[in-house]
């Protein structure tokens, strides 16, 4: 297989996985498959050279975007969803287990979240925080 067609395939993994995290972090390492793929397409031999620069673009995108970022959610009319999710009420999609993932929908999004206690599907929680994409859940019942 040519090395074009591997960072193409990586790009595009990468670009789907970060649609389903908005983290941004993923965001760069396709930047970064996106660099190499074009490194490849002139220089298809030089592999190195090819990890190289797409290495080279995502760390130098990594670490000048933090401080864009950082402006961006102090900048005027920035609503953060992590703090706005903060202390509504979801309903458990997929049971939740300590120490395991479920599934929980609050508004009209659905969360990875995890929980102390077992939370079976349809119960009512409530967002205790989000790191990520990831949120933690409490029962419902105990806040009212």
């Amino acid at each position: 297989m040519v090395p074009w067609v591997l960072w193409l395939v990586a790009a595009g993994v990468l670009l789907l996985i970060e649609m389903f995290t908005f983290t941004f972090y993923l965001f760069w390492l396709t930047v970064g498959a996106v660099v190499a793929l074009l490194v490849s397409l002139v220089w298809p031999e030089a592999i190195l050279l090819q990890v190289a620069a797409g290495a080279v673009v995502t760390v130098l995108l990594t670490i000048f975007s933090k401080p864009l970022v950082a402006r961006l959610k102090h900048s005027r009319g920035f609503e953060d969803i992590g703090t706005e999710i903060t202390g509504r009420q979801g309903i458990v999609v997929e049971t939740l287990e300590p120490g395991r993932y479920g599934q929980v929908k609050v508004g009209g999004d659905t969360w990875s979240a995890v929980s102390g206690e077992v939370l079976a599907r349809n119960e009512l929680v409530r967002v205790v925080r989000r790191s990520s994409t990831i949120i933690e859940v409490e029962r419902w019942e105990e806040y009212n």
